[in-house]
Parts: structure tokens; C-alpha cells; sequence
């Protein structure tokens, strides 16, 4: 469209001179002009296609590459003096962007928060984890493995891991949350299974997993002043 509307303005513009003066008149007057906008063609077209190639997620890119490459369109006609409204209007976009993820991460800890507080009965289990846990490092780290197994039992369907998750099923939303309940319940078989072999570095190795993992848990879900012992 660009180069279509520059010949016609060229034409319109020989016609009307005297054919001794195209060459002159062409030089000095229409050819700055050509190549200044041609110049600006060429700076919006790569920009727009650096825009377009920028690794960014596919609805950043959307969003941004648009508003660039129309804003780029604009400031490109009218100079490079607008190069700081440019920049004005992309920092804006991202600080709406940022206090949006603000108010959602503000409301999802206001929401944990009054889960947390309402479940009085799940906070028991996990306090009672946490002495059992104690109990059996404390046994494991004096080499007695028989005193840390009649703690653990002979499974992990002992009442006290059960009551333990089903703590974590109720306070656990975010992803992280509920990969290191995978982890511990993990590490508590190794554990076990290890205790239960009498294998005393074995025991060691699950264990630190077990605590490392509940104690991971207990941090993401915002638990972690409000259970004594860790």
C-alpha cells in the first residue's frame, strides 16, 4: 500500500514540471523524502518482526507485539521524540500486570489464612506428626531402630499418617504444596521399609527426605509458626 501511494505522489509530482527540472527537482525535493520513509518502512518492519520472533509466551506476545508494533507505527511518522511515550506506555501495561498477580496472590494467602484458621483439628494431627517424627529421629540417630519402628509401625497406614493426610489433603491447594506431600509420604515408605530392614544409613537418608519435605510443606502452606517443635 506504502509503495503503491509513493508512485503515485511521484507521477503527480513529474507531471507538473517542466522535463528539464525532473532530474533537479526530483533529487532535492521528492528524494530525501523517499528514503526517509523507506528508511522508517524498514526500522517498523524489523521491529515488528524482532517483536514477532521474541521467545516470550504466546499471550505476552500477543498483547505486546500489537501494541508495539502499532505504537512503533506512530512514533516512527511523527519522529523519535515519542520513543519515551513508548516506553511510558509499556512500563505501564507491565505495572498493571504486576499489581494484578499482587491482588491474587494477596487474596489466595487471605483465603489459606482463614482455612488454616478454621481447622483446628488438622492442626493437631500435624502437631502430632511433628512429635512423632522427633521421636523416631531421635531414635535413628542413637542407631535404635527398634524404638523407631514401634513408633513408625509396620505401614504407612498407621492412624497417625493417616490423620496426618488428611491434613495435608485439606490445607494443600497450590502445586508445590502438593508435591512435597507426595515427597514425604514417599521418603515415609523408604523410611519404613529401611527401619524395617534394620538398615541404619538407610534409615538416615529417608528420614532427613521425610522431615525435609514436611518441613518444606509446612513453610509454602504458612504453618510454620503455628507448630511447635520445627
Amino acid at each position: 500500500m506504502a509503495t503503491s501511494f509513493l508512485s503515485t505522489a511521484n507521477s503527480f509530482f513529474l507531471s507538473s514540471l517542466p522535463p528539464s527540472t525532473y532530474s533537479s527537482s526530483l533529487s532535492s525535493s521528492l528524494g530525501p523524502a523517499l528514503v526517509h520513509l523507506n528508511n522508517q518502512n524498514v526500522q517498523r518492519s524489523t521491529l515488528c518482526k524482532a517483536v514477532n520472533e521474541s521467545p516470550l509466551p504466546t499471550p505476552a506476545l500477543t498483547k505486546r507485539s500489537f501494541s508495539l508494533c502499532f505504537i512503533t507505527g506512530l512514533v516512527l511518522a511523527a519522529g523519535n521524540g515519542c520513543s519515551n511515550a513508548i516506553a511510558a506506555i509499556l512500563e505501564a501495561d507491565d505495572d498493571v500486570e504486576l499489581l494484578e498477580k499482587v491482588k491474587k496472590d494477596r487474596k489466595n494467602r487471605l483465603e489459606k489464612q482463614g482455612v488454616i484458621s478454621s481447622s483446628g483439628k488438622e492442626k493437631g494431627y500435624l502437631q502430632d506428626l511433628v512429635y512423632k517424627l522427633s521421636q523416631i529421629g531421635q531414635a535413628i540417630d542413637n542407631n535404635d531402630l527398634s524404638a523407631a519402628s514401634s513408633v513408625l509401625g509396620g505401614s504407612t497406614d498407621t492412624e497417625w499418617v493417616k490423620n496426618a493426610n488428611l491434613a495435608f489433603n485439606k490445607l494443600s491447594s497450590s502445586t508445590g504444596e502438593k508435591t512435597q506431600v507426595e515427597t514425604f509420604n514417599s521418603s515415609l515408605a523408604s523410611l519404613i521399609s529401611s527401619v524395617t530392614k534394620n538398615d541404619v544409613e538407610s534409615s538416615k537418608v529417608a528420614f532427613v527426605e521425610s522431615a525435609a519435605a514436611f518441613e518444606k510443606w509446612t513453610t509454602l502452606t504458612g504453618l510454620t509458626g503455628q507448630l511447635k517443635g520445627l
